[in-house]
């Protein structure tokens, strides 16, 4: 009986940790588990396109994306949308001089969601989602495949703000959809300009949490992930933000943290119940919450670019007034050299925040000292956010070309590898292979 009582919790114990490394293989949403942007596996500091050298595969995706590749098991789920009149939509990367103008796009498109094998590169299934005419325009800059999916390995979940949030199965069987209406999503000072939803769902504990601030309406909500039930919606005061939420839990509670301009804060999952709050950032906010070492950080970086370390239990309004004490949950803040559009990186003590430009600044996390900050070089303009595996940093500007850094107190370029394609996506990490989505290729990158 002693001997099969041992080899059951034997057997129990062998299964947890399988059952944690299959896991820590996945990237189940946008920056990967927890939004964390840290992967699992060595992936190669060099390759070559033209070579093949570390190009496991690549293949052609359809249309213009934005959005992010996921990644659970052998399968990697990616979104697009294509349009029946452009073969190649246009598209501008870099600083557009201000202007800030809509796409002229005409006629019917696809929103499509692809799954692809992992090993292979073969296209295992595709769907559309929605086609018809566009219910609002996007940036220049933008697609109209913006929101990265999420999966839970049974469901994927892809979100194509004003054209709806659907649900399929592993397989490629839709489950649900639903419709939260057109999503003005354009400047609060311009609403006549319209520049297309970013937000990406996420999923957690059998929930689809969204948050949707647009100028017609703020809120965020959670969905049933088996049935689309809307489960909760809460408002916000808030206008129209390109912010991921992420989860946090700790000290008993779970809490949904959104990022924003005149209401960042958090929220309990099961209640609704506000948490904490603070307001007076970047004015057009893009990055995702960081959650690491019991602390919550948050920026963003137009017009002001301020950064934030709230502590996981905090309370209230933490508001900073310039020269006075900081509030109790406040565990430290910067007035500035926060990020615009990419979102920060916390690996090991240092919390990694690289802005739109290529200067990259490293702070030690807990404290908010700075370890260095230095231009990547002939770095370029940067959608894209930092993801990292085994020590190592890997940046992708919008030229295509990845800069891996190594991670510590000390600036150290290891290389810098030419994709020869427009790249606004974030990269995905999986056991060892770098998946990086270009604008016409998906390319997986492995040894």
């Amino acid at each position: 009986m002693l001997i099969s009582t041992r080899h059951r919790i034997l057997t129990a114990a062998l299964l947890a940790s399988l059952a944690a490394q299959v896991t820590a293989q996945d990237w189940p949403s946008f920056r990967g588990p927890g939004g964390s942007g840290v992967g699992s596996g060595s992936p190669p500091v060099r390759w070559n396109v033209e070579t093949g050298e570390n190009i496991k595969w690549k293949v052609r995706i359809p249309g213009l994306g934005h959005s992010s590749p996921v990644v659970w098991g052998d399968r990697i789920f990616v979104t697009t949308a294509v349009s029946s009149t452009a073969a190649k939509p246009e598209l501008r990367t870099g600083w557009l001089n201000g202007s800030g103008e809509s796409a002229a796009d005409s006629g019917e498109w696809a929103w499509k969601v692809l799954c692809v094998d992992k090993n292979s590169g073969r296209i295992v299934w595709e769907q559309d989602a929605n086609v018809g005419v566009p219910r609002s325009k996007r940036h220049l800059k933008a697609s109209h495949a913006n929101c990265t999916p999420a999966t839970d390995g049974k469901h994927v979940v892809a979100f194509f703000g004003s054209e709806g949030l659907y649900c399929y199965d592993i397989d490629g069987k839709r489950c649900w959809k639903t419709d939260f209406g057109v999503l003005e999503a354009g400047p609060y000072n311009a609403p006549e300009m319209q520049w297309g939803f970013a937000s990406s769902p996420i999923i957690h504990d059998g929930k689809v949490i969204v948050q949707c601030d647009a100028l017609n309406g703020a809120f965020w909500a959670t969905l049933d992930v088996e049935t689309g039930r809307e489960l909760r919606r809460v408002s916000r005061q808030e206008v129209a933000t390109w912010c991921t939420p992420a989860v946090c839990e700790s000290g008993g509670r779970t809490q949904v943290i959104c990022n924003g301009w005149k209401h960042m804060g958090a929220y309990d999952l099961e209640t609704g119940e506000e948490l904490w709050k603070l307001s007076g950032g970047g004015d057009i906010p893009v990055p995702t919450p960081q959650v690491a070492q019991g602390l919550i950080f948050l920026t963003s970086g137009h017009a002001r670019s301020p950064i934030y370390a709230i502590r996981a239990d905090a309370r209230g309004d933490l508001t900073p007034q310039e020269g006075e004490k900081l509030p109790e949950g406040l565990a430290w803040w910067k007035p500035g050299r926060g990020s615009y559009m990419p979102t920060p990186l916390v690996l090991g003590d240092n919390l990694y925040i690289a802005n739109d430009m290529g200067v990259l600044t490293v702070f030690e996390a807990r404290t908010g000292e700075q370890r260095y900050r230095e231009r990547i070089k002939e770095g370029g303009n940067f959608s894209a956010s930092i993801v990292a595996a085994d020590e190592r940093l890997y940046f992708v500007n919008e030229s295509g070309d990845t800069f891996v850094l190594k991670a510590g107190n000390a600036y150290e370029l290891l290389a810098q590898n030419a994709l020869d394609e427009v790249c606004l996506a974030t990269p995905a990490i999986s056991n060892g292979l770098l998946v990086i989505r270009g604008r016409d290729h998906l390319f997986c990158i492995g040894r």
